[in-house]
């Protein structure tokens, strides 16, 4: 399975004032870390979803992807800023040190919360609702390891839940 490594994120949040809704997923995959971006694997519905949900075009490269979550009011992060883990797997992190969610929650004013999988779920309510003191939505993970969720599955999930 591979060794622990331990991670620490290193690329940062996006937000703007505008930013109302905040999506977050536990810690970027390998694939994310090589390329400096959030759902940088190429098989994670991630993009693909937002451009369903938003009715926009899927964006390509990094300023393309920033200008659709803030054309939305849409920031995103992850719930860990450091931790220990195998590869990309969720369920192998351990040592978490959250993110620090009031430099964003001083910044804006996000309104509604959502997790991308459970594992984000679970994190966000241990470490960070404590903080926000707001619940967030559980999400369907767009990952390619949650291989039982079709695209479209996905977009109705969470279009019908997160109602831009």
């Amino acid at each position: 399975m591979g060794e622990y490594q331990h991670i620490t994120h290193s690329f940062a949040p996006v937000f703007d004032e505008n930013s109302r809704i905040l999506i977050l997923g536990s810690l970027p995959s390998v694939k994310s870390r090589e390329e400096g971006f959030y759902y940088g694997h190429p098989r994670n519905r991630f993009w693909k979803v937002l451009a369903e949900i938003t009715g926009e075009e899927l964006p390509k490269g990094i300023e393309e992807k920033k200008a659709l979550l803030w054309k939305h009011g849409i920031a995103i992060w992850d719930v860990i800023a450091s931790c220990d883990i195998i590869g990309s797997s969720d369920s192998s992190i351990r040592n978490v040190e959250p993110v620090d969610i009031q430099r964003m929650m001083g910044y804006c004013r996000i309104e509604r919360i959502f997790a991308n999988g459970r594992t984000a779920g679970k994190l966000y309510r241990k470490y960070l609702q404590p903080v926000t003191g707001l619940a967030a939505v559980e999400l369907p993970s767009t990952s390619p390891a949650n291989a039982a969720w079709s695209l479209e599955r996905l977009a109705k999930e969470w279009g019908g839940k997160i109602s831009l």
